[in-house]
């Protein structure tokens, strides 16, 4: 794990020194190791930088930047077959000087060009100059686990995993996304391409980017698109036979994921997700896995369940009570970890965690993606019921047309009322191909009415995270759901959590329900594998329950909560006095005074219907005062 930087500037007036300086912005993301590569020419100069996590070759030889013939990489994350793809390699004449997976890497983009990497399973973004055809290549994975920024303005194009380093370059304009603002409301994230700064892009993931440095010109191309795997036939295959199938890639997606030259060990919550993992792991492992758990008894507390199944399993299993004052204490620091805006509370806890882990382990395997990918979440049956009631109701188109009528007469503070009319509405209004869409794009999120008013009129206020291809397609309406919870909240705000809470600690993050030969296979999956009706994540649960006890297992989903607004209402409401205060709100420039400090009113005795609209405000303004002012 590592962090990647690199600029372009056509001006010529960029120099190595603040190459250096973007780069040491990263130095938590690679405090091994930090080098760079300068090249100039009449035309441009380009840099590329990196810091190091040494995690697969230890030794200097796997250093980067990395050179090979007239090419030069820069890679974050792990390639983790490359062990098989270097043999394939080797076989075509090709000859290594180190064990890394970055050397291989090079060598296959040599061999293959951008087809090289259908070759990989891993979790990457990576950036090639080839310096005979004067082009720059930037890769990302498939579904997004590692970050790619870049920025192109004015004659100067920039790359960083985090847009911290891009404050170090004198191009750089900090000037705020008015089309990404409202979005970071609506949602608590800002989602891809887009980012909180104009001219700053996210590269999607399983994209390739290319720079073609002579014409001076951008242009992207897809490799993998989870999409096309929900469009394909539903597998005619038996619920025992997919268990098996499932099981092995599980099997292979997890021992992968322990392919390493450090210590290894798993975060385990003590739900399903994070139990398999440890499960599948330990039961292949001659010596004890670790395994590491926060707890916060003030709050609901998953910690005790995760102790008992460590102990089931045979794991060596560090948990630790986090006490309040420790998770007040990471919350001035959030701005500078998630420099874009990522109003997450979670992020608390997963810094936490990330910091337990690192004190005996530098590579930790996460569980996210079973939810999304198996249906774990009770709005997925809810929303579902939801669509079967409204399609039985008479005279929908009339009855549509009419609600959106009362809608309109509903005072906007009766938001959640208002919210619900106005989504039945849209839904009966919606062709029945549209419906499930338009009743997720309705019920998710904050209401666009209500969040329009915060922001100041120059605002764009589009806030739908769209799909990018037609619904009809897709192999199952359920589905829908899950492909729009993969290719938003998971993408842009789950997996970003946990990056930019790992890397804090320069701890590596791996996901190995995110393998993408998982995914691919679990979009084919008939839906009542995933959801029966009644259990939610049946497939997986039911392989759980071959190394785990249900008695241990079968409890209510309760997570790690924090009592977030209970102390911004009290020993933290110094944090509202501050940044969401008159004067704040007027320098920052963004929101509309008044309502804010109306909200705050309605907040503080206890009238306002949606608190996160607080954090989310006070986390914006809280990351403004560190990055923009």
């Amino acid at each position: 794990m590592c962090g990647i930087v690199g600029l372009v500037d056509f001006t010529l007036r960029s120099t190595n020194k603040q190459l250096t300086a973007m780069r040491q912005t990263l130095t938590h993301r690679g405090p091994d190791v930090q080098n760079s590569v300068w090249y100039e020419n009449p035309k441009q100069v380009l840099g590329l930088g990196h810091t190091r996590l040494s995690i697969l070759d230890t030794s200097s030889l796997g250093d980067q930047p990395m050179i090979f013939a007239y090419f030069s990489i820069v890679l974050n994350g792990e390639v983790y077959n490359f062990q098989e793809i270097k043999e394939e390699l080797l076989k075509l004449g090709h000859s290594f000087i180190s064990n890394s997976d970055t050397e291989v890497v090079l060598h296959a983009f040599a061999e293959w060009g951008t087809e090289c990497v259908h070759r990989f399973v891993g979790m990457f973004a990576f950036v090639i100059y080839d310096q005979k055809q004067k082009k720059l290549y930037l890769c990302r994975d498939r579904v997004g686990v590692k970050p790619l920024f870049y920025y192109w303005h004015l004659g100067i194009f920039l790359f960083t995993s985090e847009l911290k380093a891009f404050h170090e370059h004198d191009g750089f304009e900090k000037k705020i996304n008015k089309e990404a603002l409202p979005l970071y409301l609506k949602h608590g994230f800002v989602p891809e391409p887009k980012s909180i700064f104009d001219n700053v892009y996210k590269l999607e993931s399983g994209h390739w980017l290319t720079f073609d440095l002579e014409k001076q010109t951008l242009s992207k191309s897809q490799y993998w698109n989870i999409e096309d795997f929900y469009k394909q036939p539903i597998l005619n295959i038996s619920y025992e036979d997919a268990k098996v199938e499932m099981e092995d890639l599980l099997k292979s997606a997890c021992q992968y994921r322990m392919v390493s030259d450090v210590p290894v060990g798993v975060f385990l919550s003590g739900g399903f997700d994070s139990t398999l993992v440890t499960a599948l792991l330990q039961k292949k492992s001659s010596s004890r896995l670790k395994t590491f758990t926060i707890g916060f008894p003030d709050g609901e507390n998953e910690a005790p369940f995760a102790k008992e199944i460590a102990e089931y399993i045979g794991t060596e299993h560090t948990s630790l009570d986090c006490t309040e004052a420790e998770a007040k204490s990471i919350i001035p620091d959030l701005a500078y970890y998630y420099d874009e805006p990522c109003a997450d509370i979670s992020t608390i806890p997963t810094i936490l965690v990330s910091k337990l882990a690192k004190q005996k382990v530098t590579v930790a395997l996460s569980a996210d993606g079973g939810d999304e990918l198996f249906a774990g979440y009770d709005g997925f049956k809810i929303s579902i019921d939801q669509l079967n009631r409204i399609r039985k109701i008479p005279l929908p188109k009339i009855l549509g047309v009419f609600l959106s009528i009362f809608s309109k007469l509903i005072l906007y503070r009766n938001v959640s009322l208002k919210k619900k009319i106005e989504g039945i509405s849209a839904v009966l209004r919606s062709k029945k191909p549209q419906q499930f869409e338009t009743l997720l794009k309705n019920s998710s999120g904050m209401p666009s009415f209500y969040l329009k008013k915060f922001l100041k009129k120059n605002y764009e206020f589009d806030t739908n995270v769209s799909l990018k291809d037609k619904l009809e397609n897709i192999n199952d309406e359920r589905n829908i759901q899950l492909l729009k919870s993969f290719t938003g909240s998971l993408k842009d705000l789950l997996l970003v959590k946990v990056d930019r809470a790992t890397m804090s600690e320069s701890l590596e993050g791996r996901e190995p329900l995110l393998d993408h030969r998982l995914i691919e296979y679990a979009a084919q999956l008939p839906y009542e594998f995933k959801q029966d009706g009644i259990k939610s994540k049946r497939i997986l649960k039911d392989i759980v329950y071959k190394y785990v006890p249900q008695s241990l297992m079968d409890r209510p989903k309760i997570g790690f909560d924090l009592p977030i607004f209970k102390w911004l209402k009290n020993d933290l409401s110094f944090l509202i006095d501050e940044y969401l205060s008159e004067e704040s709100l007027k320098k920052t420039d963004c929101f509309d005074v008044d309502e804010v400090l109306q909200t705050v009113d309605d907040f503080k005795d206890g009238t306002l219907q949606y608190n996160d609209i607080i954090w989310r405000l006070l986390h914006f303004q809280m990351w403004y005062e560190k990055w923009v002012k």
